[in-house]
């Protein structure tokens, strides 16, 4: 079946706040953000968020299935760098080729804005490893503690990928 890729905007609050809700609460450390933050937010908080973010999904018929945003990185001299947050794809809608279709989105809308885009993800989330270094991205270095939920520290690998 056919799915759709777009940008979300405040239409979409609702939609992106569950699939949001849902990816927080699954692989907590696999996000910056935390659940009890997000699951606070007010819906009309969460669409001036969308409107002002780039924020892609693609939907199988009316279900949000996956979710990835970029940002140029705030400052001068960071201004070249982009970053991939956010990226999240529902486990039913897994290895149909979506989190490739929202990578690629992520890559095509930074491209002639930043120079270069840049993401990091949870050491032992060889899924996703294999997913960015499909699309270009190279690991350049583990941060240690990069996170900690509770007592528990996560480390992330850090990856950046060169942008045409």
């Amino acid at each position: 079946p056919m799915v759709e890729l777009r940008k979300l905007d405040r239409g979409d609050a609702a939609l992106y706040q569950e699939i949001r809700l849902e990816a927080l609460e699954g692989h907590l450390e696999s996000f910056g953000a935390r659940l009890e933050d997000e699951s606070s937010k007010a819906l009309d908080e969460v669409g001036q968020r969308l409107d002002r973010s780039a924020v892609f999904g693609v939907f199988d018929g009316d279900v949000l299935a996956g979710v990835a945003g970029w940002y140029a990185m705030p400052g001068a001299k960071q201004a070249h760098r982009g970053a991939l947050w956010g990226m999240y794809v529902r486990p039913g809608h897994r290895h149909r080729g979506i989190g490739k279709m929202l990578v690629d989105q992520v890559i095509d809308d930074a491209t002639g804005t930043v120079e270069q885009m840049h993401l990091s993800v949870v050491v032992g989330n060889t899924a996703a490893m294999g997913l960015y270094k499909s699309t270009g991205f190279t690991s350049y270095g583990v941060e240690p503690h990069a996170a900690k939920i509770g007592d528990t520290y996560v480390d992330e690998v850090l990856m950046v990928r060169p942008l045409p």
